[in-house]
Parts: structure tokens; C-alpha cells; sequence
């Protein structure tokens, strides 16, 4: 039930087709390790500089979050920013 919670929480934002796959590899716990732009380039078949115009956008969405590490380590995880009187359900 998390994925749905995910998707209805923003349901709003304007994804493309490479953003939604990408959201739900990560929400279904199919992407092994941490995402980074070069992961996401090759999940998608997209080249690095969309990759990282994708990952940008999502970030600024607030749907990701840059990790600890930065330069060529930079990793996102996603935001799980649900209403206070709606956690979401584990399933």
C-alpha cells in the first residue's frame, strides 16, 4: 500500500514516462543499491544528461533527496512526505 500512498500524495506532479518507471522500480524494491544518475541513465535508456535533467526535476518536486555523499557518489533516495494524520501503510 506504500506505492499507492506514494502515487496519491502526487498524483498532481507532472512525471514523464522515464520518472514514473524509475519511481516505481524503487517503490516495488526492485532497483538493487542506490540510485544514482548513471543507474537511472541505464534503467531508462536514457543518456546521462537526461538522466540527470529527470533527477533534477524530481528533486526539485521534492520526490527526491540527494544522499550524504556528493561529487560522483551523489545518491537520491525518496521523499516520504505524507500527511501527518496519514502515515503510510506497510504492506
Amino acid at each position: 500500500m506504500l506505492k499507492n500512498d506514494f502515487w496519491q500524495a502526487h498524483a498532481e506532479r507532472d512525471l514523464n514516462p522515464r520518472q514514473a518507471k524509475v519511481l516505481n522500480r524503487l517503490l516495488e524494491g526492485r532497483c538493487e543499491g542506490k540510485l544514482t544518475s548513471t543507474k537511472w541513465a541505464k534503467l531508462t535508456n536514457a543518456s546521462q544528461d537526461t538522466a540527470y535533467r529527470d533527477i533534477a526535476d524530481l528533486l526539485a518536486k521534492g520526490i527526491l533527496r540527494k544522499g550524504a555523499a556528493g561529487g560522483r557518489s551523489t545518491a537520491y533516495d525518496l521523499v516520504f512526505d505524507f500527511p501527518t494524520d496519514r502515515a503510510p501503510r506497510l504492506e
